[in-house]
């Protein structure tokens, strides 16, 4: 019987390296640069205001020619503490219809986060950049003003739609989203 070959995980992820300024190098040369997309809430808007935020959206990705990635994290939020603290109000009270009231606020909690509906998501805009093959400059700094140039017209485009975004641009935040990506919660 052959035995399964163990990788670690810096054998499984092709980073080769993550700049100062939040760009990551890949094992094959490729640099990334992460962009954090704070969404609004769609849902909340009236039907006029939501088919300006398509419209806007599709202008943006019909005119945008680089490679991008999206990604979505959901993450299911744990309500135990929010069930708790209604429980804890309700058993102070003598009303018995806010004690009611309660108990189907806690059943209406439950059954959503049964549901698996109560969830926060998380939206990343990837981007990718291959370095010219004889660069005469400081190939970071090319890649990093080819990076931000997109990074900039994204976030432009976006907060036209109502959405803010930022650059994910340190170390620091670098290893702790890829922690969050890659650790089960």
């Amino acid at each position: 019987m052959k035995q399964k070959e163990k990788y670690s995980v810096q054998e499984w992820l092709p980073i080769e390296k993550i700049l100062e300024n939040g760009i990551i190098q890949t094992q094959t040369k490729k640099y990334i640069k992460i962009l954090k997309v704070t969404p609004i809430h769609y849902h909340l808007k009236s039907k006029l205001e939501k088919e300006a935020i398509f419209n806007s959206y599709k202008i943006f990705l019909q005119s945008f020619e680089e490679n991008i990635q999206i990604l979505v994290r959901s993450n299911k939020e744990d309500l135990s503490k929010h069930i708790s603290n209604i429980q804890k109000q309700s058993d102070k009270e003598n009303n018995q219809n806010i004690t009611a009231i309660s108990k189907q606020y806690i059943h209406f909690i439950q059954r959503i986060n049964l549901e698996s509906k109560s969830s926060s998501k998380n939206f990343f805009i990837i981007l990718s950049e291959f370095p010219e093959k004889n660069p005469k400059n400081n190939l970071e700094k090319i890649i990093d003003a080819k990076l931000n140039q997109q990074y900039l017209k994204i976030k432009e485009a976006l907060n036209s739609c109502g959405n803010m975004v930022d650059e994910i641009n340190n170390k620091k935040e670098i290893i702790i989203l890829f922690k969050s990506l890659f650790l089960m919660n």
